[in-house]
């Protein structure tokens, strides 16, 4: 994983030095462990446990990952990768409207496997300088083209924007976690949304 930028007065930008193999090794070991924690206890999964199940001591962690945030995305980055191939694989489809209602099907999936992402990638949305950024941003992006695919061929609305429809999708994906007896529920409010969209 590359390394933040280091800027001094007077100097060209460079990346950091690639990561010792031993510091990779940790890195690792974190994002697998967390990978698990977040999805048995949700996001708010003690940082602590996960650093001691790692074998790593907290300020290892907290080196490699200074927050929660930076922890989480890199946790999500293979789901990331995956919604933004199925966003690639849908981009053609003869349904442009069904497309893009199948893909914000998919992210409520994928914030149901980990209790709590839906609320984060909700405030991520608002705060561009967030640690999940890097997760809502290409979001946004390809869902953009969806979006404006289905606009384009009449079946859904020119007012409807791709920032309201990854909060509604948010919205549902939350909805869906807290009525964990009723798996019915995210189906339901898409459906409901593809009506409200045309």
């Amino acid at each position: 994983m590359a390394g933040p930028i280091s800027m001094e007065p007077g100097t060209a930008r460079s990346p950091e030095r690639p990561m010792r193999a031993d510091a990779r090794r940790n890195h690792e070991r974190l994002v697998g462990v967390a990978r698990t924690a977040f999805a048995e206890h949700g996001t708010d999964a003690s940082l602590e446990d996960i650093a001691r199940q790692a074998g790593v001591g907290i300020g290892t962690l907290y080196r490699h990952f200074p927050h929660r945030h930076a922890l989480m995305n890199a946790v999500f980055q293979d789901a990331l990768r995956s919604l933004l191939d199925r966003s690639r694989e849908l981009a053609g489809a003869e349904a442009p409207c069904r497309a893009l209602v199948d893909w914000l099907g998919a992210i409520v999936a994928h914030a149901g496997e980990y209790r709590g992402l839906a609320r984060a990638l909700m405030s991520a949305s608002q705060d561009e300088t967030s640690a999940l950024a890097p997760c809502h941003l290409p979001l946004r992006d390809a869902g953009a083209g969806l979006l404006r695919r289905a606009q384009e061929s009449g079946s859904v609305r020119a007012d409807v924007s791709i920032d309201d429809l990854l909060q509604l999708t948010n919205a549902i994906a939350l909805a869906a976690e807290q009525s964990p007896d009723d798996p019915e529920l995210a189906g339901r409010l898409l459906r409901l949304t593809l009506r409200g969209l045309k």
